[in-house]
This record gives C-alpha cells, structure tokens and sequence, in this order.
C-alpha cells in the first residue's frame, strides 16, 4: 500500500547535490555557500533517492547572495517534449517538501494543498523566486513536485553563475545522476547563463575539479 503522505521532491539546482540538499532536511551550512539552513521540523533522512528527467528547460538568472552573487537555477514551467533537463529527486513527507519551501523562499513556514497542485498542474503560492510548485506526474506511486519561478525571466535576467553554485550542481551529476564529465560538458554548454559565459575549457576545468 502506497503512503499517501511521501512526496518526490525533484530538484534542478544546487539540491541535485544530495550533501547540500540534506541541509535543508538537517540544518546547516552547506559547503561552498554563504547561507546556514535551519532544515525541517522533521529532520528524517529521505526514504529513497533516484534520477529523474524533466522536460522542462533549465536556465540560470538572477543575482543570488548565497552564491556569491551569480545566477541560479530555474526551469520553465511549461513542458516540452523534446527537452531533458536532468534532475535528482528524494522522497520526503509532505510536512518535509513544505519546509524545504519554505526555506527556499525564505519564508518563516508554509502549507499548500498538494491536491490542488495536481489537478492544476502548477500554482503561484508565493510572490518569490521559487514560488511556483509544479507537478510533474507521478513515479512509484508518488507524486513528483518541484518549484521555479511563477513569472517569466526576462533575457536581461539570464546571469552567469558561480563556480561554486555550478560546482556543486555538478558534484550531483556526477554522483546522483552517474553523469561522466564530457557528458557534464556538453549539457551545459547549451544551457543559458552557462551558454556564452563560459568557454568549453573553462567549464571543463570546472568539472574537471569537482
């Protein structure tokens, strides 16, 4: 029997790292980050943890102070089918996924009705980077949810980000998603930020040391 409280939290970012993600379910400092989290009431280890492909296009943009200053990531949220967005997901309680939102929008708690989300498919809950929740179907029974932004970016927006954020973006490739470096390469030379911001060796270098 399937438990209807777990969730797939799916992640695009800097959490497709589970060592940095796992700071928002235990509280800390992540490495390579200016920012402490002070993780989930529940503070449970995630329940399993596997791949996951959006079909959704990544790009990084605004200014984020935790990484000193650089772009993040964000995905569009309408869906297209010939797009593959890597991502790394785990399975947290409802109660978890609402925390790990709250933090993210530097918010002091926050609830939603995961319900709703589904049968709408997407939902602005909150006027902030990453207050949009989308639902990206289902796998092994449970529903996948991520977020992104609710407005769209403009191309002024699209911003560079720093070699620590990209770093620890692809020490989760390389481990979560069992990506090899050229593979690590080639993915993002084509995402924008990434795009035009970096040379193929200067990002090689990058993924070289991670």
């Amino acid at each position: 029997m399937t438990d209807k409280n777990l969730v797939w939290y799916a992640s695009f970012g800097s959490n497709i790292n589970a060592d940095r993600f796992l700071c928002y379910i235990q509280g800390g400092k992540p490495e390579l980050s200016n920012d402490t989290e002070r993780g989930c009431r529940d503070a449970t280890l995630p329940r399993n943890e596997k791949p996951f492909i959006m079909n959704h296009p990544v790009f990084f943009a605004k200014e984020a102070a935790r990484w000193n200053g650089g772009g993040v990531a964000f995905i569009d949220p309408d869906r297209y089918s010939e797009q593959k967005t890597y991502s790394n997901m785990y399975l947290v309680t409802r109660e978890q996924f609402q925390d790990i939102v709250a933090q993210e929008n530097k918010l002091d708690s926050f609830e939603m009705d995961f319900e709703e989300v589904m049968e709408k498919r997407s939902k602005k809950v909150q006027d902030s980077w990453y207050g949009n929740i989308l639902y990206l179907g289902d796998e092994d029974g449970h529903p996948v949810f991520t977020f992104t932004t609710p407005v769209p970016i403009s191309p002024e927006e699209v911003k560079k980000p720093s070699v620590e954020y990209l770093s620890t973006i692809i020490g989760g490739l390389k481990k979560g998603v069992d990506l090899n470096e050229e593979q690590i390469v080639e993915y993002f030379m084509e995402v924008p930020g990434v795009k035009g911001e970096f040379t193929e060796k200067e990002l090689r270098a990058v993924v070289e040391k991670v």
